[in-house]
């Protein structure tokens, strides 16, 4: 071991308290990184599997009725390599012991014709048998998801209600499907609410009228075919038979949000542990420049005995390669710790044949390659300029600086204490010192109201979405248009105080060559149950002549209040109406555009119709409510308001808890490390001041002022800095993550940011008492030694 060496180790011993903190803020960024990262290469990577065993197909076309020779035509289309049909049908379910309302997806399975596509694998039990059963039962495999959270097991049973009449599925097994790897209903995660049912196909179709026919059909296209132009062709093919034109992965519920999910944690795992590391590059060169600028006499004595630039950079560098090391040992390892947990978390959601946590090499060898730029450019910023002296010149103390008066001494009616006037002048002399800590304790703060944030966000959407726009506590689709006339059955329905009608279309927006799919709401001219409501909670009324639309849609037409913009209705007759943009809305779900009802329909050319009912219901009649829904016929479910509410707190609210522990707790580490280590360092570096104050009489809590005086106000500064960067990371990843599916409001609550400041002023105050009591056993005789 050379002498270098033994230096190495030597500084070590005296700076492992800062070496720990420097290590425990890269281990925050390397494990967030690999943590974040891992989780959604596996999810990636457990859907890309189950979609190539499961042969998951690329498009999807739902009709009303076709018959079965017209898959033939379909099949002819230029582009598509497999057409598989199907007879699928939407149905009311009970399950014994709760009144819940819950939808089943009935789909028809052909023991004579095994699936090509969205094939389905087994789980446990068996297969379905030909065949009704005794009382008219239906042997079905369910969804496996669902079967967890009813407690579902073969040989249980539950009824549904298939084209008007009730029928029991018996159940035999479950299964697992790549079109159903998300359980849910309104884009909302809730796998009691929605099950899947595959029962035998001729029982389904006899049930349902389609013997000989399908209403389902499912495509294979080819590596090198154009999506759109198939998706047209196939859908010119089937105009006149009712239900919607073909669409891509892009429309299938599953899929949309599996890749919305992955989008979204991606750019998380990016920008998160950036800031992480680049608060552990600046720690890096901070601590090395100023060991480097305490150590100049010996960084002379080397050059003169012959050591080069090169070998004393190299010096430095061995001193920072086990602080970054262990800090990327320590992250590696609580980066598969935190991925697993996250991969628990989306197993929760999303069900998989194979779902495991694994953390790839490669994730791992770029992890690495970070934390050795960030450790080589904060330390080789650090000593570039000491390095480069020559040995005489680096012999000599450094010039000493050009002081002045401070500019708080400047203000004549502001008395200012001679303690005060120290810290300030000290601040004022060594401003990038003094800016680079107040940046680092800043991005503290932002990170701990970037975690908060998605629970204020989460509870914006409860009371904008369920408060204020959904004011009904039941909503009833229908299974295709009614006479509104219905609303007055529904409201003799005992319990039920008010009903509003109303209708929903899919249709395609189309300005000039740009067009987006979206739909189109119809509502009362006076909305009471079913308002729209924007992101600050401010109603907006549906025009009577033309369209309000989400601000999102009409940017993404390039439209403006007064522009024209063409409706193709993507239902029945399909037929493109002008309609004239009247107002734009801040609305959250969808891409939108709202008309009063009356409007609607006789843009359509058609009578009073509506879709969906919103019902007011005395809070203890809701469970009859519900269950008087399931009697009555074309209605395809009913929707609780305090179902979907329970759902969203027992799995997006403690998802976002979780996540915002987590960020926390990385903040605190980051302010430890920015705190203790320049606390720290000016200990080092104005010891001979602070021991030449205790000499002239200053008391040991004077002393400390001086030097915890200058962190305080580092810390006063940095909060409010940091509040407001907090606010614009917030709005930067906010629109990193926006989709045509959803927008996050950006609401910060007073609370978090009280949080963050508490947070911060803590991990302030543990590391302040540290270097306090550092300060009292400062050994005067020592640090009053020169060396002039």
């Amino acid at each position: 071991m050379n002498a270098l060496d033994r230096k190495v180790l030597r500084d070590l011993r005296l700076l492992w308290s800062q070496a720990v903190t420097i290590a425990l803020v890269v281990a925050s960024g390397i494990g967030g990184f690999i943590a974040t990262l891992s989780a959604v290469d596996s999810l990636a990577g457990a859907r890309d599997a189950f979609y190539a065993s499961g042969h998951f197909a690329d498009a999807f076309v739902l009709v009303k009725r076709a018959p079965d020779a017209l898959a033939e035509r379909i099949a002819e289309v230029p582009g598509v390599v497999d057409v598989q049909t199907a007879v699928e049908a939407v149905a009311r379910v009970s399950v014994p012991g709760t009144v819940d309302p819950v939808i089943g997806q009935l789909i028809g399975l052909d023991a004579r014709r095994p699936l090509r596509l969205n094939q389905v694998q087994l789980q446990g039990g068996r297969w379905p048998e030909a065949g009704t059963r005794v009382g008219g039962e239906l042997e079905a495999v369910v969804t496996a998801s669902f079967a967890d959270a009813h407690r579902l097991k073969p040989g249980n049973a539950v009824s549904a209600l298939v084209n008007g009449k009730r029928r029991t599925l018996r159940i035999t097994g479950t299964a697992l499907s790549p079109e159903y790897i998300f359980g849910g209903i309104m884009g909302l995660p809730d796998m009691r609410a929605f099950g899947v049912f595959w029962v035998d196909h001729d029982e389904l179709a006899a049930a349902m009228d389609m013997r000989g026919a399908f209403n389902r059909v499912a495509l294979k296209l080819a590596p090198s075919a154009s999506e759109p132009a198939v998706l047209d062709a196939v859908t010119r093919r089937l105009r006149g038979l009712g239900g919607t034109p073909a669409h891509g992965r892009d429309e299938q519920g599953s899929h949309a949000m599996l890749d919305n999910e992955i989008r979204e944690q991606r750019v998380l795992g990016t920008v998160l542990p950036a800031i992480f590391l680049a608060v552990a590059g600046f720690l890096l060169h901070v601590v090395t420049a100023r060991l480097v600028a305490t150590q100049r006499e010996q960084v002379a004595a080397l050059k003169a005995l012959g050591y080069r630039d090169g070998a004393i950079a190299l010096h430095y560098l061995k001193l920072v390669a086990p602080m970054v090391l262990g800090g990327y040992a320590l992250g590696l390892l609580l980066g598969r710790w935190m991925g697993g947990m996250l991969t628990g978390l989306y197993a929760e959601l999303f069900r998989f044949p194979s779902f495991e946590h694994q953390v790839p090499a490669s994730l791992a060898l770029v992890g690495l390659g970070i934390v050795a730029v960030t450790a080589m450019l904060g330390t080789l910023t650090a000593i570039v300029s000491t390095v480069r002296l020559s040995p005489a010149e680096a012999m000599r103390p450094p010039a000493p600086g050009r002081y002045r008066r401070a500019l708080l001494e400047r203000v004549p009616w502001l008395p200012v204490t001679p303690a005060v006037r120290m810290i300030v002048r000290n601040l004022e002399r060594r401003p990038l010192r003094a800016a680079l800590t107040i940046g680092g304790i800043a991005a503290s703060v932002a990170i701990v109201i970037m975690g908060n944030f998605f629970r204020d966000a989460i509870e914006a959407i409860v009371a904008t979405q369920f408060e204020h726009g959904m004011r009904g506590d039941v909503i009833v689709w229908m299974t295709e248009p009614v006479d509104a006339a219905a609303a007055r059955e529904l409201a003799r329905l005992p319990g039920v105080l008010q009903v509003e009608s109303g209708r929903r279309l899919q249709v395609r927006f189309s300005h000039g060559h740009r067009s987006a799919k979206g739909l189109v709401d119809g509502h009362p001219p006076v909305a009471l149950l079913q308002r729209v409501v924007d992101v600050r909670q401010r109603a907006a009324e549906a025009p009577p002549d033309g369209l309000l639309m989400t601000d999102r849609l009409a940017d993404k037409l390039h439209l403006k209040p007064g522009d024209t913009v063409d409706v193709e209705v993507r239902e029945g007759a399909r037929e493109v109406v002008p309609m004239v943009l009247r107002a734009t809305v801040s609305d959250m779900m969808g891409l939108n555009a709202f008309i009063q009802r009356d409007a609607l329909n006789r843009m359509l050319g058609d009578g009073d119709l509506a879709n969906f009912f919103s019902l007011r219901v005395a809070g203890a009649d809701l469970p009859r409510v519900l269950e008087a829904t399931q009697g009555l016929p074309k209605v395809a479910g009913a929707f609780s308001k305090a179902t979907m509410l329970r759902n969203m707190d027992e799995i997006s609210a403690r998802n976002v808890r979780i996540m915002s522990s987590i960020l926390t707790a990385f903040a605190a580490v980051i302010a430890v490390g920015v705190v203790y280590n320049n606390a720290r360092i000016a200990l080092a570096e104005r010891s001979w001041e602070l021991a030449s104050l205790r000499v002239l009489g200053f008391t040991r809590a004077e002393v400390s002022l001086l030097l915890l005086g200058e962190l305080a106000i580092g810390i006063a500064i940095a909060l409010p800095v940091g509040m407001l960067l907090g606010w614009s990371l917030t709005h930067a990843i906010v629109d990193l993550m926006r989709t045509d599916q959803f927008l996050f409001p950006v609401v910060i609550q007073p609370r978090t940011y009280a949080w963050a400041a508490i947070c911060v002023v803590a991990a302030g105050v543990a590391s302040a008492l540290v270097v306090r009591r550092r300060i009292d056993r400062l050994d005067m005789v020592a640090a009053l030694k020169t060396r002039e």
